[in-house]
């Protein structure tokens, strides 16, 4: 696998050294000062490659291998007639990013919001932090804080009394926080959605069921994906996160059924996956190294970490990378004789772009004071260096095995 992390461009408090020490070669980025819809110009990918590239001749060499993401405008989710420019201005920053030698592209399908928890400082038993997702806590959020219309059906009568009891007695501090954390917006953004006009986001979701968005998704990679391959790109969709309907909109790449039938949409090597093995892990039905084999020959990205789901399997956390509901060892090792056979047969890409993904905060990332640096939830530097060396030391101990 070819060692890689996220990087959210010059102000990611992580910075392009701590991910060469931490033993990678590969940087996953994106551009993304520029408005979702907007072309990607050949100037400012060549910039961010510049930036990633300009130690190269002193230390060992980074090269920006993954964008992530290069994000689907909203109108097209929602097969509005505008998607066609939309869908042309994409093919453009696809081509421009070919032409600059990146030909691997990560995005996502999921409507208005990207991923969700209800709790960025979970405290976990070694003392560490990390992501939290709860049930209850979201129906709180979307019945006593957003209210949103209707949003009764979606939640059994337990849920319901429970999280209106769990409501009277939070502190208005408490409120806000889950709030903030339940509209928190893109990966590596510190913004939140703003209440008052994030009803009306959903809003423009109220006809658009999981047979329309599917038909939309569909439309979009029949119509990106063969221009990506003509031009050498791979897209790779990342799957919903968490994978199961919220605020009553649809989500359509939670199971391995999902993507059966989006890989068949459009049967070619360049409408492909981002196997993200903490999405998925999510729900007890998806089992992943069988899912690995299945889809193996479209898997062009891999995000590699673990949930653990708690007593209500609806709340689950992140879990440390070789723990949780994740059997890492079986998703690493069909990982790695998928590359062993495309390496059998001359594929070029024989080697997969992998991250780490959502490290916990832990020593330095905890200190208060001077030393303490402040991370974008999940992306924490030590909680994923300490992730990568795990993996890094199972791949190995795989390799050798198969090897033997």
């Amino acid at each position: 696998m070819l060692h890689t992390m996220r990087w959210f461009g010059p102000n990611d408090p992580v910075s392009l050294m701590d991910i060469r020490q931490a033993g990678c070669t590969g940087v996953v980025s994106a551009l993304h000062q520029i408005p979702v819809g907007e072309i990607w110009s050949v100037e400012a990918i060549q910039e961010r490659i510049n930036i990633i590239e300009k130690d190269n001749t002193r230390y060992i060499p980074l090269k920006w291998l993954v964008v992530e993401s290069l994000p689907v405008h909203e109108d097209i989710k929602k097969g509005l007639p505008s998607r066609e420019k939309l869908i042309e201005n994409y093919k453009i920053s696809l081509a421009n990013l070919a032409k600059c030698g990146i030909k691997t592209v990560c995005y996502n399908f999921m409507p208005v919001l990207d991923w969700s928890r209800t709790n960025l400082n979970y405290e976990m038993p070694d003392g560490s932090k990390a992501l939290r997702f709860v049930w209850e806590d979201f129906a709180i959020f979307d019945l006593y804080i957003l209210k949103r219309p209707n949003a009764e059906k979606d939640y059994e009568i337990e849920v319901r009394e429970s999280a209106k009891k769990k409501f009277e007695v939070m502190t208005p501090t408490e409120v806000e926080t889950l709030k903030n954390t339940a509209l928190l917006g893109l990966p590596g953004s510190e913004e939140a959605f703003d209440l008052n006009t994030f009803q009306g986001l959903l809003d423009n979701y109220a006809h658009i069921g999981d047979a329309e968005l599917r038909a939309n998704l569909y439309y979009f990679v029949q119509q990106i994906a063969p221009f990506a391959q003509e031009i050498g790109v791979n897209l790779c969709i990342h799957p919903d996160d968490p994978p199961k309907s919220l605020l009553g909109l649809p989500r359509v790449v939670s199971t391995e059924n999902d993507l059966e039938q989006l890989m068949n949409a459009c049967d070619i090597t360049a409408n492909g996956i981002t196997f993200c093995t903490g999405s998925l892990g999510v729900r007890e039905d998806n089992e992943l190294a069988k899912m690995v084999k299945k889809f193996a020959n479209r898997i062009h990205f891999l995000h590699l970490r673990t949930t653990k789901r708690e007593e209500n399997p609806l709340n689950f956390h992140e879990a440390a990378h070789l723990m949780g509901d994740v059997d890492m060892y079986e998703v690493v090792k069909a990982v790695i004789e998928e590359q062993n056979r495309r390496k059998s047969v001359g594929q070029a890409d024989n080697q997969i772009p992998m991250r780490p993904d959502h490290g916990h905060q832990m020593l330095d990332d905890l200190q208060e004071g001077i030393t303490k640096r402040k991370t974008y939830p999940g992306y924490s530097a030590i909680g994923r260096l300490k992730g990568l060396a795990e993996i890094r030391g199972l791949q190995m101990a795989i390799e050798r095995n198969l090897s033997a």
